[in-house]
């Protein structure tokens, strides 16, 4: 079950998708909503319907930057000497449906780090 439609997408993107687009949008929307719940399937329909939207714009890209790559946070062109390079951001890739830092934060299971002692509960030092 998405949490998103293809409407949606394309209102964000504000444009319409090819048809070519859509086709892999619908997939994409199924494959986002699997991802979400892998995660946190208690989180609000609101909150995975951002996420959706912006896994799956993450993973179509924006014609608007065509040659460069989704997910590329740097780049550098130069001419005559025919160089060309891009810097991929950790943890994505062209075409790939990830949850970004936001996107986790948004489903309320953002980078969490503790650590239990059992000496704890015995000296009473833990509330849990």
């Amino acid at each position: 079950m998405a949490y998103a439609t293809v409407s949606d997408i394309e209102s964000r993107l504000m444009r319409e998708l090819t048809a070519e687009q859509e086709i892999a949008c619908i997939q994409l929307l199924e494959d986002a909503a699997i991802v979400i719940d892998a995660y946190n399937a208690s989180a609000k329909v609101d909150q995975k319907k951002v996420v959706s939207c912006r896994m799956v714009i993450r993973a179509i890209g924006d014609p608007d930057t065509a040659g460069v790559p989704v997910g590329a946070t740097q780049s550098t062109m130069s001419a005559l000497g025919y160089s060309q390079t891009w810097t991929m951001s950790t943890g994505s890739a062209a075409g790939e449906l990830y949850l970004a830092k936001l996107d986790k934060k948004l489903l309320g299971v953002s980078d969490r780090i503790g650590s239990y002692s059992p000496v704890q509960s015995l000296t009473g030092g833990c509330n849990d």
